[in-house]
């Protein structure tokens, strides 16, 4: 029973991990700090260690970063780009100096500790001293052509002094504090959406495919390391960092050779308290083995060097008092409690207000209105309260209690069975059409860009929408009547609408904001729709033959459509020519547990079409096709399987049912 568990587990692991990774290395926008991913990562771990015989090649544990983003050109890359194993204490870092000596015997070994720059990794080539390629991790293997953007980088040499055959060198690409200020100053007067910490800035600037937006961003680098060079050898790493300064790089020069254990915790207890004095974010420190030729000698896991390993810092913890607690209602009708606190600094920024998320995290947390309170920005990026200081109670602290009616349209509040949300009933409330307008042209909606939640309150102010179909019949001068937007704000604001209608359809599926159908949902759903007509109006038995559609999503589907207003909507969008149509094709997903795997789908399935299997195939990263042969992994059958299922059997290949096939989505 505990393996069958530990089984679960693991899948689970993957799973959410990869998940999480996604939102990280591809999209810029990090879901979990910090330390809650790598509680996750080190649990897969650990597990795999106890099941060596379950560590697959598409493990999280064994990749490295995100796939490169199909907008962009792909590179491969010289050598692979390695991320890094993580330590969280000095008991950890002891660890490493142990197994770093231990091949070595009495061999003289140091190392360099390093600041771990939050940022986006290139990779930079010079051949005969120029600049020729610039690329991200990706994911370690391959990575993406940013050369045009990589050049806008002040301080980069694009010629070196000394013209090598070729050198391959690895830096951090980030955006400094104050420009990431600045940047969000600037954004948030703009009305568009700021973003969440320097590191989401500088991935999303340098991924740019205009490259005057990346040099308008103020980007900067620091290069840390040679993957490959011709012309020219090295004996340590401080040796390389020494030549990659006289070559005219941006080099840190904060580093410092350590070769004991009191030496290291010297240099983390004085950056751990003068971090912030940087001009720039780190999340921890990075230790090498200074010698190359030993750090070669160790090799490396499918994921990490065994020469160098990373040092996190704890979360940032920080005593601060619950002033108030406000309620703002999203587009679903969902209260969501924010803390209002006493702003305090914490990891270099000053915070006021953070998320509750709901009436049962507070109880949970038995947080009180007046209460001390510790809040901390976990992994540098999401405030968070963590828990209240009871002890320091004078008796004058409020217990909290949501709203029986909605604080803007005066309908009761209801909390649905089985549910942790607080809802306002009214689908007509002034906030409920707000925040549905906000999310349509959202990043992750229909990504109209310069349309930002400040723009859109004014549009809103002014009664120049209602819904998000009267987005696409504003006029210029309309929008010349609204603040802050003179001629050429309005004129790409009026671009981006009209080029928002191609958008591919899943995009609008999401946008439309209907519940429990977000990006994934409707990726799927495009894969077996041709249009969103079809999907709003699929009997939901249809709709809940498709695997990843649950009977609640399905019904939420419905529910929606059986509402007027959202009827007159899609006719609205479709009578201005925004994309309704789907591919038919099911998008690659998040999960990809099917990497490198060749199915073969043969016979009459019980629950599914043998279109609908292979589409499920490709969603998970596999391939299908006709023909058995050795390079076959599975062959699914169903009844009347015939020749292929012989075929099979006569090559040594793993035959599934069609239930044990879809046991292995579970």
């Amino acid at each position: 029973m505990a393996k069958k568990e530990d089984m679960k587990r693991i899948a689970s692991l993957r799973q959410e991990i990869e998940k999480h990774n996604i939102a990280y290395y591809e999209l810029d926008a990090p879901t979990i700090p910090d330390d809650q991913y790598d509680k996750l990562v080190r649990e897969l771990a650990d597990l795999e260690a106890k099941y060596p015989e379950q560590v697959v090649e598409n493990s999280p544990t064994q990749k490295v970063g995100g796939r490169a983003d199909r907008k962009f050109q792909t590179v491969s890359h010289i050598r692979q780009l390695l991320s890094l194993g993580n330590a969280f204490n000095l008991e950890e870092l002891q660890d490493f100096l142990r197994r770093t000596k231990q091949p070595f015997a009495d061999a003289e070994m140091d190392y360099i500790f390093e600041h771990k720059i939050d940022g986006l990794t290139v990779a930079l080539t010079y051949e005969n001293g120029v600049l020729q390629l610039g690329a991200t991790r990706g994911d370690g293997l391959v990575g993406e052509n940013v050369t045009a953007n990589i050049k806008t980088i002040k301080g980069l040499p694009l010629t070196l002094k000394e013209a090598l055959p070729k050198l391959v060198v690895r830096g951090e690409a980030y955006m400094s504090k104050a420009h990431f200020a600045a940047l969000n100053e600037q954004r948030d007067e703009t009305g568009e959406a700021v973003f969440a910490n320097p590191r989401n800035a500088a991935a999303g600037s340098l991924r740019q495919l205009d490259a005057a937006i990346t040099a308008e961003r103020e980007l900067e680098v620091l290069i840390y390391d040679i993957v490959y060079v011709e012309g020219k050898t090295f004996i340590t790493h401080e040796e390389e960092l020494t030549y990659l300064r006289e070559q005219g790089f941006p080099v840190n020069p904060l580093y410092k050779k350590v070769s004991t254990i009191e030496e290291i915790d010297d240099f983390i207890r004085y950056w751990q308290e003068q971090r912030h004095s940087l001009p720039f974010e780190i999340d921890g420190l990075v230790l090498k083995v200074n010698q190359l030729a030993m750090r070669e000698a160790l090799g490396a896991t499918a994921k990490a060097p065994r020469g160098a390993i990373a040092y996190k810092f704890p979360a940032e913890e920080v005593e601060t008092k619950l002033l108030d607690i406000e309620i703002s209602l999203g587009r679903t009708g969902v209260l969501t409690p924010t803390a209002i606190l006493t702003p305090v600094l914490v990891a270099g920024s000053v915070i006021s207000r953070a998320s509750l998320h709901n009436a049962d995290l507070i109880r949970e947390r038995d947080l009180r209105i007046g209460d001390a309170v510790v809040i901390r920005k976990a992994g540098d990026v999401i405030p968070e309260v963590v828990r209240a200081l009871p002890e320091k109670r004078t008796g004058e602290e409020r217990v909290f209690a949501m709203p029986e009616v909605c604080p803007e349209c005066g309908m009761p509040i209801v909390q649905p069975e089985g549910e942790v949300a607080h809802r306002c009933i009214n689908s007509s409330c002034p906030s409920r059409y707000r925040e549905r307008l906000i999310y349509f042209v959202s990043a992750g909606g229909m990504d109209i860009e310069g349309l930002g939640p400040q723009v859109v309150l004014q549009l809103l102010s002014h009664h120049l929408v209602a819904d998000p179909g009267d987005l696409y019949t504003l006029k210029r001068e309309d929008l010349l009547s609204l603040e802050r937007m003179g001629e050429k704000s309005v004129d790409n604001l009026l671009r981006a609408i009209e080029k928002s209608k191609s958008n591919p359809g899943y995009q609008l599926l999401t946008a439309l904001g209907i519940p429990l159908v977000g990006e994934k949902a409707a990726k799927v759903l495009a894969g077996f729709f041709s249009d969103i007509d079809s999907v709003l109006t699929a009997p939901v038995e249809r709709l809940t033959a498709i695997h990843e559609i649950g009977g609640k999503m399905a019904a939420s589907i419905h529910q929606w459509y059986e509402m007027e207003e959202n009827r007159i909507l899609i006719e609205k969008l479709k009578a201005v020519g925004v994309n309704m149509d789907l591919s038919g094709e099911l998008l690659l997903g998040d999960d990809l547990r099917f990497s490198g795997m060749t199915f073969v789908v043969t016979g009459t399935m019980e629950t599914k079409t043998r279109e609908e299997m292979k589409s499920l195939i490709a969603y998970y990263g596999g391939k299908a096709t006709d023909s058995v042969s050795k390079k076959t992994t599975y062959v699914v059958v169903g009844e009347n399987a015939g020749s292929k299922r012989d075929k099979a059997i006569a090559l040594n290949i793993p035959i599934l049912s069609e239930a044990e096939f879809l046991t292995m989505l579970e």
